[in-house]
């Protein structure tokens, strides 16, 4: 699941693409509360902590920001000074981030200089002209001030700092309603944090009321029942917008297309051939064979493919979608994803748009997520307890085309059969975490099919220390003992084979905990060090703010051994035969192109990680008769590649062309409309 700083998740890598309206801006100021205000959390519409927000008596604001997500969150205090304008003359921030490190962070307005200090991050900057600091935590509400700051500068812009610029524009009010009465909220959006445009909701007197992005929502307690009518009304400004880029930077060709010259890849065999031509007639494959040897249609689209490799478009295995993640998929040649938790709507709404071409985003397989209720149950209204409601559950996800179902941590152990069970029956592939007080060995004869995560293989043989799962015990525990386990014992040896022998398939996420094991304040993180500084200011900057496990005093080398323990374990894995997956729980497109480095870097060959991200997917979910490979009557997905990736799997960063059902993409096209630069 998604795990960034709340502020990381609202306004920057994850926000959920809601575009600007024109509409004529006017200076706002916000009403002084003469009590304190809460906000209500949600995580996927389920309650999770809130935000209470006061006035001091020195006029300063005070926010404090405390969630739980599955023994997860931050608790936050930020205290606030505004200056002329609106923007912040102070900002301090004190607590422990979603991952329980400590927070000190402190901004200042002082004798002409603006400074900064945080534990990734320290600088200072001339204060005049006045300009926005984003912080890198604090609460939601911070960004409701930048929100009127914008509405109340000259054009609707203004300088931040680090660095980069937002704007803003008002997209239009409407009246919500609650037992409690009406009231008239505003729809601003931002636009110069992150991949996407933000909206977030601001009261008549321009008091913060609501954001929602997909995943989190923050709304004034009392209200919640007015989220229906927030939801819709950013969805049709979305919508909007989705449609416009879709327009814009989609091209079919109308006579076919041709593509010569290729260095093919095949996912069948290993092999690139080069000197191939590929004809595209429609959503298909209509031709495939050497340069010269294949008539290419009269009017076709021809594109000389000469020092680039062609490949199957690539599959992701492990996301957790929003809509911002289309374009991200696509630029980086990911034509199918697998989302493995959502909610319902959300999901089937992005399916829809992204198939019938009125947004842009890659193919999409649904699995559905049931975890069981109590204090660490996952970010899901799908929660069961008994098995009539697993029953009712599965039997919803079957008749909406879901194709998998995932179990999650809090699923009491004795309730797995029923589940497997009932999935199987509707033909449904079953995977998941492994269930609190349960191994990985007794879910994998329950039934499982696949396993998520491979830090569950490790905790198989940690039952003894870590029997509660739902925990951050699961990663925390593993950090400090994962490097111990001897691979080449009989007891992995054994789990192995049982793996091997019951088809069960590993998604190991492993750019996942690189991040959770390796990340340190002050470095770069290694995962996104190849793609830092194409990324617009503000996101470079959130990328750049580690995320990391607290790491105990003395053992960050352990730490690191214990990543290096996961690639190791991945090597075992593809040594014994078992199927791997190429899936990763984390930023759409950039992360899968660093799972591919991660699996060479442990050892498996380049060809055989594109096979494993390719066909090796398609198999995996009974595809591969449409999907995975370059062939005569399979649908049209496929990459171009300014490179040849079978050899230097970081040639997969270079990715200049995505064929999606037909439909061409220019990759740097793709990229320049989210702020990216392209990569070549």
């Amino acid at each position: 699941m998604k795990t960034v700083s709340i502020l990381a998740c609202l306004s920057l890598v994850l926000a959920a693409a809601a575009p600007a309206a024109p509409g004529a801006l006017a200076p706002t100021a916000p009403t002084a509360p003469s009590v304190e205000i809460r906000y209500a959390l949600l995580l996927s519409g389920r309650p999770a902590g809130a935000q209470t927000s006061r006035r001091l008596p020195s006029g300063e604001w005070e926010y404090h920001l405390e969630f739980n997500d599955r023994g997860r969150g931050p608790d936050e205090i930020t205290h606030l000074k505004l200056g002329p304008g609106g923007v912040p003359a102070s900002i301090e921030i004190t607590g422990t981030d979603y991952f329980k490190n400590p927070v000190a962070e402190r901004f200042a307005v002082a004798g002409g200089q603006a400074s900064w200090k945080s534990s990734s991050e320290e600088g200072h900057a001339a204060a005049s002209p006045p300009a926005f600091y984003i912080a890198s935590e604090g609460a939601p509400e911070l960004i409701a001030v930048l929100a009127r700051a914008l509405l109340a500068s000259p054009g609707g812009r203004l300088p931040l700092l680090p660095a980069g610029e937002a704007s803003a524009e008002r997209a239009g009010a409407i009246a919500v309603k609650t037992g409690g009465g009406t009231r008239s909220v505003q729809q601003v959006v931002i636009s110069g944090l992150g991949f996407q445009p933000f909206s977030l909701w601001l009261d008549a007197d321009g008091a913060f009321f609501a954001s929602h992005d997909g995943w989190s929502t923050f709304i004034r307690d009392g209200w919640q029942d007015a989220l229906p009518q927030l939801i819709a009304a950013q969805d049709a400004t979305l919508h909007q917008r989705e449609a416009a880029l879709a327009a814009r930077l989609t091209h079919r060709p109308e006579k076919g297309l041709a593509i010569t010259g290729a260095k093919l890849f095949d996912a069948e065999t290993g092999e690139s051939r080069p000197g191939t031509t590929v004809v595209v007639a429609g959503n298909r494959i209509a031709a495939v064979g050497r340069d010269g040897e294949v008539a290419i249609p009269a009017g076709a689209e021809v594109i000389d493919a000469r020092g680039k490799a062609l490949l199957p478009g690539l599959w992701d295995m492990h996301t957790h979608l929003s809509a911002g993640d289309g374009i991200l998929n696509i630029a980086a040649g990911v034509t199918t994803v697998r989302d493995l938790a959502n909610d319902i709507d959300l999901l089937l709404g992005l399916r829809k748009r992204w198939s019938d071409g009125s947004a842009i985003g890659p193919r999409v397989i649904m699995a559905g997520f049931l975890d069981g209720p109590g204090p660490y149950a996952g970010p899901t209204k799908v929660l069961v307890d008994n098995v009539a409601e697993i029953n009712a559950a599965v039997d919803r996800y079957a008749s909406l085309g879901y194709e998998q179902i995932k179990i999650y941590s809090s699923i009491k152990p004795e309730l797995v059969p029923a589940i497997v069970a009932r999935a199987k029956g509707h033909g449904l592939r079953v995977s998941g975490h492994i269930p609190a007080f349960m191994t990985a060995e007794q879910a994998v004869r329950d039934g499982y099919d696949e396993i998520q995560h491979v830090n569950f293989l490790f905790l198989n043989f940690l039952f003894d220390t870590v029997k509660d799962t739902r925990t951050p015990a699961r990663f925390t525990e593993v950090g400090k003992h994962a490097a111990e386990l001897d691979l080449g014992s009989e007891k992995v040896q054994a789990f192995l084979r049982l793996l091997k022998e019951r088809h069960v398939a590993v998604d190991v996420t492993v750019n996942a905990f690189e991040g959770m094991f390796t990340d340190r304040p002050g470095q770069v993180p290694a995962g996104f060090a190849a793609v830092a500084d194409r990324l617009p200011p503000q996101v470079r900057r959130a990328v750049l703010t580690p995320q990391g496990l607290p790491v105990p005093e003395g053992m960050d080398q352990r730490y690191r051994d214990s990543f290096q323990a996961f690639l190791h374990m991945v090597k075992a894995l593809h040594d014994a035969g078992i199927t791997l997956e190429a899936g990763t729980d984390s930023l759409g497109g950039f992360a899968l192109q660093r799972e591919l480095e991660l699996d060479v870097e442990a050892g498996i060959p380049a060809p055989e990680v594109l096979r494993i991200a390719t066909l090796g997917a398609a198999r995996v979910m009974k595809h591969d008769d449409e999907r995975g490979s370059i062939a005569r009557g399979k649908l049209a997905d496929m990459i171009l590649v300014d490179g040849d990736p079978a050899a230097k799997i970081a040639d997969i960063r270079r990715v200049v062309l995505t064929v999606k059902d037909g439909a061409t993409y220019d990759a740097a096209e793709l990229y320049r409309s989210i702020g990216v630069k392209p990569a070549v």
